[in-house]
């Protein structure tokens, strides 16, 4: 995640136990997680006459799954009456405990229709030059193979940063060696039901809409409750930093995509409450886009100065002239590299070469 300073950013607050009603039918349970900076992410159920849908049920792992379960007894939420479990984008402290909640429960399991995990079938229902996803699920294709983003040189020629020895194990060579039991538990998740964006789904005794908003990952979804004015934001939206935007994905300008599904939300005019994956809720949508925008068009302003003082250079170098030495490294690395092929593609800098000898040129 970027944009992390002093004071404590609410995202990297602890979780509470608490359980809250914070809207309509709609309980806020937040889960500990230890993760790229954060220190919580939020469990939302959404409470009908059928039952319970939970939203972003956090990590893989039998830890964070005995969290979820008993932030559902506290809530009094038994899992037989879990309908629907919604995953908002493929990032794990998302999706790591759905696939065992929705197994248990027998329920329902939602996604975006462009879902993928490392692991999982990948898919691709976009149509590139708008940045969402359009037509029907004739025009899904293949996006990229299905290996972790460390297995493979990084497009500036660098070795992407690997996780330590004991996180790979349990995210890969345990799905090969554990039992039964442990490879149902670390499984990602498979989808049963999959969204696109405008689709209608019935939650808490109300429609809401899908957003389908690519940017962060190329497969988030937001929900939007336009009888309460609630807008579920998952990752795309957060009170207080904003979502790393990286350059290593399925597409080619996520900050493209990113902005234009910041102004698609924007646009929405009845939110009252935004419902954030991390930290708290808040109600200024309008004025936080802004906000996010405006500290993207810092970084690329950043990026100016930088090749301005260093002429034709490489992504790390220019990584570390905008990023805090506390920071450098491979997110940092990826999301300077996604600022600059949108300046490029824009008309604003200029590259040559490629792996070790790519280089660019701002301004």
């Amino acid at each position: 995640m970027g944009e992390q300073t002093k004071p404590r950013k609410q995202e990297q607050e602890q979780a509470s136990d608490e359980v809250t009603e914070i809207a309509p039918n709609v309980l806020r349970m937040m889960l500990p997680i230890a993760f790229t900076g954060l220190g919580h992410v939020n469990m939302y159920g959404l409470v009908d006459d059928r039952g319970v849908a939970i939203v972003d049920p956090g990590l893989p792992g039998p830890k964070s799954y005995k969290i979820v379960e008993r932030r559902l007894r506290d809530a009094e939420i038994p899992i037989k009456r879990i309908h629907t479990v919604i995953v908002t984008h493929s990032h794990p402290d998302h999706y790591g405990g759905a696939g065992r909640l929705a197994k248990e429960a027998g329920a329902e399991l939602v996604t975006h229709a462009a879902f993928q995990t490392f692991w999982g079938a990948p898919h691709r229902c976009l149509d590139p030059t708008h940045g969402h996803d359009e037509g029907g699920a004739e025009d899904c294709e293949e996006l990229v193979p299905n290996d972790a983003p460390w297995s493979r040189p990084t497009p500036w020629g660098t070795d992407f940063h690997r996780p330590n020895m004991g996180r790979r194990l349990s995210w890969q060579t345990i799905m090969r060696i554990a039992t039964p039991m442990a490879r149902r538990m670390m499984a990602p998740p498979a989808p049963s039901k999959r969204l696109r964006n405008g689709d209608v789904i019935r939650l808490a005794g109300r429609d809401w809409f899908a957003l389908h908003t690519p940017g962060h990952t190329t497969d988030h979804l937001c929900l939007h409750d336009p009888e309460e004015g609630l807008l579920l934001s998952g990752d795309h939206i957060l009170p207080t930093i904003t979502p790393h935007i990286s350059g290593i994905g399925q597409d080619p300008d996520p900050l493209k995509s990113f902005f234009a599904s910041l102004d698609r939300c924007a646009e929405i005019e009845d939110v009252t409450q935004v419902l954030p994956a991390h930290g708290h809720p808040f109600d200024d949508l309008r004025g936080r886009v802004k906000s996010i925008k405006e500290h993207h068009d810092e970084r690329m302003g950043m990026l100016r100065e930088a090749s301005q003082e260093l002429g034709w250079s490489g992504v790390v170098p220019l990584s570390q002239k905008i990023f805090r030495p506390q920071v450098w490294g491979s997110m940092a690395e990826s999301e300077t590299y996604a600022h600059l092929e949108h300046l490029v593609r824009i008309g604003e800098a200029e590259k040559r070469g490629e792996g070790a000898t790519l280089e660019y040129l701002v301004g």
